[in-house]
């Protein structure tokens, strides 16, 4: 959630921010900035009612002590009044608070200023492709033939049980998924994140903290008897385990990792781009999370965008970074980088992990903070990344890696897998 005081001081910069992420709504600014001016006049009558009652209440003492009850008297009735009036004006504060937060929370984050102009993902800009595409046999199959071929994922089954997008793994398909994710979790705590377990359901309060509420309710399943949500990424839960506290200066950066499966509504998904395993309703996925002084968020945005480069290095797929757009990025972000590995059967890209920086956004909505050395309360930065997303990067490990002898898995994971071939 953006700062009242920042948006009140530059209301036009934030303006020309919002644009670039083609934020429609720009009065929204001015209707934001006269309800502040209006809560402010009734704070400041308040404060000011509040003090002549504060002195009405003295001279009473003072008038008792000089035996004047008369006059006395006279003030406790004056006193009753302001109390009556107090006590409306303290009402309509609580309405007029309630009114303009319900309206800053609609403003998504400013996008930084590397975020480039466009509408649509043809706007990314691509920073960097590496890695070598694959030449494939004659006789290639995209990954939702071979998945049948060597019975690793029952999609049929997985429906039956639950519904479409709810995939079975079996046999070494579950083991590959073991795999991936125990090398994804070493890897991630062997450069300093320390690893969690968390819920994978969350109430309001959690979701709301990273912006998943009010922006993505339809995106998200909802336990609608215990008000719970079922997470979309272990980015909701694992941020949120410092919500509402100050942390220590010298703690910083704290680094967090971890696995849990997620699920997605994804409403409105449909044609060749969810087949296979695409896109589906539940996935697995390992996340790395920080939270870091404001001063040093964006060199770590680029040492996280390095460690989950070297994490595709070493899994041998040919891959591309992408910077964001402002109309492609997520409501939250000020800055986002995408990651796409090549899926050779298919002939396309396809996106695997993205890596955000979210500045004060997410850690303003749960008032995650640090004292600075002049004693200040100030709000740390957070971001976050996908270290990795499994469903797609098992679809180009088993397309990218397809032989007459079955499917060639990469060396770092011949150890996880227990042999170097599927």
């Amino acid at each position: 959630m953006l700062q009242i005081n920042f948006i009140r001081q530059n209301a036009d910069l934030v303006k020309e921010r919002l644009s670039v992420k083609n934020f429609s709504d720009l009065g929204l600014i001015d209707k934001i900035l006269q309800a502040d001016e209006q809560l402010r006049k009734l704070k400041t009558e308040t404060e000011t009612l509040q003090a002549s009652m504060n002195a009405a209440s003295k001279e009473i003492g003072m008038l008792m002590g000089k035996g004047d009850k008369a006059a006395a008297e006279e003030k406790k009735q004056e006193v009753a009044q302001h109390k009556n009036t107090l006590q409306q004006l303290n009402e309509q504060l609580v309405v007029a608070e309630k009114s303009l937060h319900d309206e800053v929370v609609k403003l998504p984050n400013l996008p930084s200023t590397l975020v480039p102009k466009g509408k649509t993902p043809e706007d990314n800009e691509v920073v960097r492709e590496a890695g070598v595409k694959p030449t494939l046999p004659a006789n290639a199959v995209p990954h939702w033939d071979l998945i049948k071929q060597y019975d690793l994922v029952d999609f049929e089954t997985g429906a039956k049980i639950t519904g479409s997008g709810f995939p079975l793994y079996k046999g070494k398909g579950a083991k590959l998924q073991r795999a991936l994710i125990q090398y994804f979790l070493d890897y991630n705590t062997a450069a300093g994140y320390t690893e969690y377990l968390p819920p994978h359901m969350v109430n309001e309060a959690t979701a709301y903290g990273t912006g998943q509420l009010p922006d993505k309710e339809g995106q998200m399943y909802h336990v609608t008897e215990d008000g719970f949500y079922l997470i979309p990424t272990a980015e909701v839960p694992v941020t949120n385990i410092y919500r509402d506290e100050i942390v220590k200066e010298e703690e910083l950066p704290i680094k967090m990792t971890a696995y849990t499966p997620c699920f997605r509504r994804e409403a409105g998904s449909f044609g060749k781009d969810v087949r296979g395993l695409n896109r589906v309703h539940q996935f697995d996925k390992v996340e790395v999370v920080q939270l870091v002084h404001p001063n040093k968020s964006y060199e770590v945005l680029d040492e996280m965008v390095t460690h989950v480069e070297k994490l595709l290095n070493a899994l041998e797929l040919p891959y591309r970074i992408l910077r964001l757009c402002g109309g492609d990025m997520s409501f939250a972000s000020a800055l986002t980088y995408d990651f796409e590995v090549y899926s050779a059967a298919q002939e396309r890209w396809l996106e695997c992990s993205s890596v955000s920086n979210f500045e004060t956004f997410q850690t303003n909505r749960m008032k995650i903070r640090y004292k600075d050395v002049n004693g200040k309360t100030q709000l740390v930065h957070s971001l976050n990344g996908s270290s990795l997303a499994l469903p797609r990067i098992v679809a180009c490990l088993l397309e990218n890696n397809q032989t007459e002898k079955g499917i060639m898995l990469p060396k770092v994971l011949h150890s996880y897998f227990g042999a170097d071939t599927i």
